[in-house]
């Protein structure tokens, strides 16, 4: 795949062929990115031979090599490419694959700063570094597993049967793919970390910081759970006109447990069922799983969460 101008030297970016896995194809997505922002003319070529690998401006995943001066970015060599510590209670390393070597160079001029680089290699890099290396992050204790992003990329390998259809076809697909995922991401993480400021002063100048009001429908889980009185969170609905919710605060936003549910009684209730039970007249809905209640004005999801208090 070429991406040039007719006055540009066309930087030339090498991965291996054949089948393909998310590393390689989120590596191909992040330079294409940064040379994209530089104007800069490329083309991605897939290929094991020893003489184009030499000739490229950009090698990843294949070529044995890892030596960020030269923009080699390898991890199949003997030793491995080295390790990321996230310092966690049991102190969980994870290996470099194509994706995070790529991203640890460049990582921070295509996301726009440090802390959104260091966000999107905790959230989506270092997880794909892990699976292509072979390191299960989760415990899967169940037949049904989670549908991860190589999964979604599985599906676009050739069968046996599609004799019409390559691999080198699919593979630049999926990076197309990678780049819309990986740009929305930089995206959620900026306005995610433009307003940590917001809510930050909203919870400090909170005097009961049980009840947290926000002014708009702001990302608050990870900000919020930094901080011990929180419970429950106020703030207008993004896209139903004149609702307000009540939303319980999770002990961690990668579970589904929450430091405090809403009330038994109220799971599944809608409009004038939830109004008798609550007393609140605009009460609208209670989710049964007790993370969410909507009422139609914001003293009315503020009640709401009063009660829940009690």
């Amino acid at each position: 795949m070429r991406f040039s101008r007719m006055d540009k030297k066309v930087l030339k970016l090498i991965t291996h062929d054949g089948s393909f896995h998310a590393d390689d194809i989120f590596a191909a997505a992040t330079l294409s990115i940064l040379l994209e922002k530089k104007g800069e003319s490329f083309e991605i070529t897939r290929t094991r031979e020893p003489e184009l690998i030499e000739s490229g401006d950009y090698v990843f995943d294949v070529g044995g090599i890892h030596d960020e001066s030269t923009n080699r970015f390898d991890h199949h060599q003997v030793g491995g490419a080295g390790k990321r510590n996230f310092g966690s209670v049991n102190n969980v390393d994870i290996e470099y694959a194509a994706f995070g070597l790529v991203w640890k160079k460049f990582g921070e001029e295509v996301a726009g700063s440090k802390k959104a680089a260091d966000t999107i290699e905790k959230k989506l890099v270092a997880p794909i570094d892990a699976g292509d290396n072979g390191f299960e992050i989760g415990k899967y204790d169940h037949e049904i597993t989670p549908y991860s992003i190589q999964t979604a990329f599985n599906s676009l390998r050739p069968t046996w049967k599609e004799e019409d259809i390559t691999d080198d076809k699919m593979f630049f697909k999926c990076v197309i793919f990678a780049k819309e995922i990986l740009v929305r991401e930089i995206i959620q993480t900026q306005d995610a970390i433009e307003v940590e400021e917001i809510i930050i002063s909203i919870y400090k100048n909170t005097e009961d910081k049980r009840i947290i009001v926000l002014d708009k429908s702001y990302p608050f889980e990870y900000t919020l759970q930094s901080f011990p009185e929180p419970l429950f969170v106020i703030l207008p609905s993004k896209n139903i006109k004149d609702k307000w919710s009540a939303r319980a605060v999770r002990e961690d936003p990668k579970t589904f447990k929450n430091k405090k549910d809403f009330p038994k009684a109220w799971a599944g209730l809608r409009d004038e069922e939830l109004q008798k039970i609550t007393g609140i007249e605009d009460a609208v809905f209670c989710h049964r799983a007790l993370f969410l209640v909507v009422a139609k004005s914001k003293e009315g999801a503020m009640k709401l969460a009063q009660i829940a208090l009690e």
